[in-house]
């Protein structure tokens, strides 16, 4: 029987959500996957560059950014493995000028790549909700942790905003230098993953800072979703349907896991009152996929990356995916 099927390659993280797809227990129909679990930089760098995969997450800004400049190499998925507010993602010193939100104007502050989803969006909070223009910032670009980091895709950016590259050093040694005054970063400083406290979050607080900017705002981040290299997608358009079915399945799976009380799925004190308190916040379906359930999220992320000008065009979120992923039948 796996003979009739069509062998592709899967590249993902390995998320608990996705595990039910990478592991067999779901299967799309008519295909046979090959996972591949690869840590996320790697991963993009692979698929972005060199195409290495025939399905592969991506990040969100980045697939955006190429879509809005016609580069159609990838058609995207609906599927969003990856979400994360953003409030956590600003990194300060402790004793360094900034105290609050409000003092990021006037100041330095790094990113990863102006490309990453994550600035994205608190670049977006930061001219939106804090009230600073981009332009009253001074801008730098490296790795967070490794000197030698670059931009993947062409920007457009506005006039009057400065972004300096700084091939030759690191966010986290020009933030301990004092040559910057904040970084906005996906992945946390390593001294940060190491507990150690010449680098702190702007929110200690981060969760109830976050929870309250979704009341308000009803945009949860997405970072990233998964694409089809075009050539596998146009030879076999029903993939696309296919894999949004398995992975959907998948997720729904691992939240009623979460649910579940009478034993720990993962090595998380409470995580069932954590979903609890998540089925609260955002509904029933508390990871939702598909457009619809995400307008107000994609449409704001859409807005952000065009002011920003990381998308060269305003799009809209149907301007995103294929028309065989935008519905769904009914019975």
């Amino acid at each position: 029987m796996s003979n009739s099927r069509l062998k592709l390659s899967f590249a993902t993280s390995d998320y608990e959500h996705v595990r039910d797809v990478t592991m067999g227990t779901v299967e799309p129909e008519g295909i046979e996957l090959v996972p591949i679990t690869l840590q996320i930089e790697e991963m993009f760098y692979r698929f972005i560059n060199f195409e290495e995969f025939d399905i592969s997450e991506i990040s969100s800004g980045k697939y955006t950014s190429m879509i809005s400049q016609a580069d159609d190499r990838f058609v995207g998925l609906p599927i969003f493995p990856s979400r994360v507010a953003r409030q956590s993602s600003v990194y300060i010193l402790p004793d360094g000028p900034i105290k609050k939100a409000e003092d990021l104007r006037g100041r330095r502050v790094g990113v990863p790549e102006w490309g990453q989803s994550a600035s994205v969006y608190s670049r977006g909070w930061i001219e939106h909700d804090v009230g600073i223009p981009l332009t009253e910032i001074e801008w730098y670009q490296a790795g967070v942790n490794q000197p030698g980091r670059k931009e993947k895709v062409a920007l457009n950016l506005p006039e009057g905003i400065v972004l300096n590259p700084e091939p030759e050093k690191s966010l986290s040694g020009m933030l301990l230098s004092g040559e910057i005054d904040a970084i906005l970063t996906a992945h946390a400083p390593e001294l940060v993953e190491k507990r150690d406290k010449r680098i702190v979050r702007l929110f200690p607080n981060y969760r109830e800072v976050e929870k309250q900017y979704y009341r308000d705002t009803g945009i949860w981040p997405i970072m990233h979703l998964y694409a089809i290299r075009r050539e596998v997608f146009e030879a076999n358009p029903w993939v696309a349907q296919s894999m949004c079915k398995a992975l959907t399945e998948a997720k729904n799976r691992s939240m009623e896991r979460m649910l579940d009380i009478t034993a720990c799925r993962v090595p998380v004190g409470w995580i069932y009152d954590m979903a609890e308190e998540s089925r609260d916040l955002f509904g029933d379906d508390f990871y939702p996929y598909g457009i619809e359930p995400n307008r107000t999220t994609l449409e704001a992320f859409l807005l952000y990356g065009y002011e920003q000008g990381l998308f060269h065009k305003h799009l809209k979120p149907e301007d995103m995916f294929p028309k065989e992923v935008q519905s769904e039948f009914k019975v």
